[in-house]
């Protein structure tokens, strides 16, 4: 069951989220006359416009549907993430002899403690989300129920109408599923209502091998279920390098998990209280999987249903969502839009560097651009996955030359003092220069180490400028260090070298 109000899982914890996110007794107001910005969507890069514009001295209104927090807060990267560190923990436990540590007993895990931790975290995290917060301390104008446009500059809510000077579309993406007959009827649960379960399935499929399907199915491999995961593609996480791509898949089989690719997914029916899905593989043989819970992980897809979008003139696709110039501009020049709506790039912090844009360009006059905006992201596995930037094939596909650094973290102090040298740090510079045109981290913080190549990108600083920054020793950060100083030592040449050994060698008589 996924959270909504007035159907709350009985589970304090909830309460306290849903009197932050969409508390029960909540009144809308009366509209102002006209607003500065009217945001659609109260997710990330709603809550920041908002935020941002009120901040700024704006007249603001928020609209929100369902809950505020969006998926972020309420089925994504929060409780995502309380799972999946409850599962490190587990691992950690299991792995602890090797530091000394025995274990006195067969080692418990307890599937219930750990959702509800991840429960009270997310509670804890919802006051900043919160409706009140928003309007007694920010001046927000927040008005719960489904939004329609009614005309070029003004929306309906609620049998109230809101007129706009600009207008932010940031309803974000929901769960894509994909049509498989028979699946409806069998059941099946999402990221928006996995979090919801009380009892760890012992056999878990999941359907998808993008990030949420990664991360999930090792999650739930610590916590105890027997998983599987089907995957259309020809490798996980297509995103990523190939090199990437089949580290963390020899990651997931050695955490016991099987993965199948290139899998065409037949049909799904109930069988004796289980779920069965089959599936070809392509050379046609056809399998049957029994599972007591399958988790769709298939992709995302925007949400533009139902806010009568062609009333205001806003063009936009079912697949990809609101189609936006460089600026974030729809068609209609008084309605922008940020977020997973009209991105690609469908993570939180992506969502939040385009509604500071958003705020720029709709209020202020500016011509900032998307196209300008470095966004790397991260797949929290075990070990993680981090890239910023081109891989080395999307750079030969532009045709741009480059040279390419590599450091196995099996050479980094700290990785083994750590138990952690499973991974590498990866970065490709254009040919003949220290400029960093990519980068990817494959390492247990490795979203923590992508941060220092993201800073470079951002600020142009080169290759040389991280080698001849101090890093702290030992940290598996060093990484970073040695693979700079790789590329210092090519700067060497032997004709450099031979000068200065001559040098040296007048300085020796």
């Amino acid at each position: 069951m996924s959270l909504q109000p007035g159907s709350l899982p009985p589970h304090p914890h909830d309460q306290v989220l849903l009197d932050n996110v969409h508390p029960a007794d909540w009144v809308n107001p009366e509209p102002a006359s006209s607003y500065n910005l009217l945001v659609v969507g109260g997710g990330p890069a709603g809550l920041v416009a908002a935020a941002g514009a009120a901040g700024l001295g704006a007249k603001v209104a928020l609209v929100e549907k369902n809950l505020l927090g969006g998926d972020c807060l309420i089925s994504g990267c929060v409780p995502s993430k309380g799972i999946i560190r409850s599962g490190r923990a587990i691992r950690d436990a299991r792995n602890a002899a090797e530091f000394g540590v025995i274990n006195g007993e067969k080692l418990r895990v307890d599937f219930t403690a750990a959702f509800d931790r991840m429960r009270l975290v997310r509670s804890r995290l919802s006051h900043h989300d919160s409706a009140r917060r928003f309007r007694d301390e920010l001046g927000v104008d927040v008005f719960f129920g489904a939004a329609r446009f009614t005309g070029p500059d003004s929306l309906a809510v609620e049998e109230k109408t809101l007129r706009f000077h600009r207008a932010a579309i940031c309803t974000g993406s929901s769960p894509s599923v994909p049509p498989v007959p028979g699946l409806e009827e069998t059941g099946y649960v999402t990221n928006e209502t996995v979090f919801s379960l009380r009892v760890c399935p012992e056999r878990l499929t999941v359907i998808g091998g993008g990030p949420i399907g990664c991360e999930l199915a090792q999650a739930f491999a610590y916590l105890g279920s027997t998983v599987t995961i089907l995957n259309a593609g020809p490798r996980i996480l297509p995103k990523e390098d190939p090199e990437t791509s089949e580290f963390i898949h020899n990651a997931l089989e050695r955490d016991g998990i099987i993965i199948y690719n290139e899998v065409t997914l037949v049909e799904a029916a109930q069988t004796e209280g289980s779920k069965l899905l089959a599936f070809e593989q392509p050379d046609g043989q056809r399998f049957t999987l029994l599972a007591d819970e399958i988790l769709v992980g298939a992709g995302r897809t925007p949400n533009v249903g139902d806010l009568d979008l062609e009333q205001a003139g806003v063009d936009y696709d079912p697949r990809l969502g609101v189609r936006v110039d460089n600026h974030l501009r729809t068609g209609n020049r008084r309605i922008y839009a940020a977020g997973d709506v009209c991105s690609p790039y469908k993570f939180t912090h992506a969502a939040d560097a385009m509604a500071r844009i958003l705020i720029a360009n709709a209020l202020f006059g500016g011509r900032q651009k998307v196209s300008n905006l470095i966004i790397p992201w991260c797949t929290y596995t075990t070990p993680e996955a981090a890239h910023v930037g081109l891989s080395r094939s999307e750079a030969e596909k532009k045709g741009v030359a480059v040279d390419t650094f590599r450091v196995s973290l099996s050479e980094v102090d700290r990785a083994l003092l750590d138990g952690e040298e499973s991974g590498f740090v990866t970065v490709h510079l254009k040919k003949g220069t220290d400029k960093i045109l990519g980068a990817t981290v494959v390492a247990r913080n490795a979203g923590d180490m992508i941060n220092e190549f993201t800073l470079a990108m951002t600020t142009g600083a080169g290759l040389a400028a991280i080698a001849s920054t101090i890093h702290p020793y030992p940290t598996q950060g060093e990484a970073i260090k040695k693979l700079a100083d790789s590329y210092n030592r090519t700067r060497l040449t032997p004709g450099l070298g031979k000068i200065l050994s001559t040098w040296l060698r007048w300085k020796r008589n």
